[in-house]
């Protein structure tokens, strides 16, 4: 028998005390992978624990998979015995890490247990460039994008458009991205770039948007809300650089394309990141774990509380 509360291992899981290895229980035990302390993973942790009484935030780096006996195991506790797993988040930075970590669990799918979402569908949209692959071939209009590792065809892309985006294959929130202009600083913002670690560049043209972009949510494949991000003092929306979040309708065209994009990836829950241009819409990004914040902010929709409701239902099915 488990006890109520474990520590070091076990970030923040409370176990009934009923609970023995091998018992199905009547409410089922869902875990939440995610980073312990984060609102989002603490949100969601919080209302499945009201909807099932069970409650579990699972630290990715604090696992261990036993191929042998297939376990995945977390200090005293196998995960394998829990009825699913709920990824919110895979760590606190991205990073070639999270492949590793979401190829741990596509095998714990493979011997049964339920993850929402797949971690082979959040594998092709946690890197930009694979994101932007599985757009561009599903012929998703997307501003126009580079790929490269030469310093002087970056230099030769930026004096092209004047004003360029340089993004971090893995990054979220604007994170690392820099805005390139052709000036006389133009190849050594290139060159430091690439040294912090983007030996492959993922270079955006800067596409002048109205004060604003959106983010366009998707629950199981069907359209939830929409929310806006309005700039703060600097070209990037992200509240992380003073952007805000507003009520926002969008146009059916615009939910139709966000549809079709989130659609090739088959995520459980997402946010489209649409920008509004003189061409018409154009897509950002489709994101890999979806954000809840926007949406309570912006729309007074408990994303948290939909995406609960939506499992559960799923396993009682």
């Amino acid at each position: 028998m488990f006890p109520d509360r474990l520590s070091g291992f076990f970030s923040d899981c409370q176990v009934p005390a009923s609970y023995k290895k091998g018992k199905k229980m009547r409410d089922p035990k869902i875990a939440v992978i995610g980073n312990p302390g984060s609102w989002s993973t603490e949100k969601l942790a919080d209302v499945l624990e009201k909807k099932t009484g069970f409650r579990c935030v699972v630290e990715m780096s604090k696992l261990t998979m036993d191929f042998s006996s297939r376990s995945l195991i977390l200090g005293d506790i196998d995960l394998a015995l829990l009825d699913a797993l709920v990824i919110k988040k895979i760590g606190p930075d991205y990073s070639p890490d999270m492949f590793n970590r979401l190829e741990m669990l596509r095998f714990f799918c493979k011997i049964g247990i339920p993850v929402f979402s797949r971690p082979e569908r959040i594998m092709a949209a946690i890197n930009r460039l694979s994101c932007t692959v599985t757009l561009q071939k599903g012929d998703i209009a997307m501003p126009p994008t580079f790929i490269t590792e030469d310093v002087d065809q970056a230099v030769k892309v930026v004096r092209r458009f004047g004003k360029a985006v340089f993004k971090p294959l893995y990054s979220s929130k604007a994170r690392g991205m820099i805005l390139v202009e052709d000036d006389e600083n133009c190849r050594s913002r290139i060159e430091n770039f690439q040294t912090m670690g983007n030996t492959t560049m993922y270079i955006q043209k800067l596409i002048n948007i109205p004060g604003k972009d959106l983010g366009v949510a998707f629950l199981g494949g069907e359209y939830i809300g929409t929310y806006a991000r309005r700039q703060g003092g600097g070209w990037s929306t992200s509240t992380s650089s003073g952007g805000r979040y507003e009520t926002y309708q969008p146009e059916p065209e615009i939910i139709s394309l966000a549809h079709k994009a989130q659609s090739l990836f088959g995520l459980d829950f997402t946010c489209v990141d649409v920008v509004e241009t003189d061409e018409g819409p154009m897509i950002f990004e489709v994101s890999a774990f979806g954000g809840f914040r926007g949406l309570i902010k912006a729309c007074d929709i408990d994303a948290a509380e939909l995406y609960a409701e939506y499992v559960i239902r799923k396993l009682m099915a």
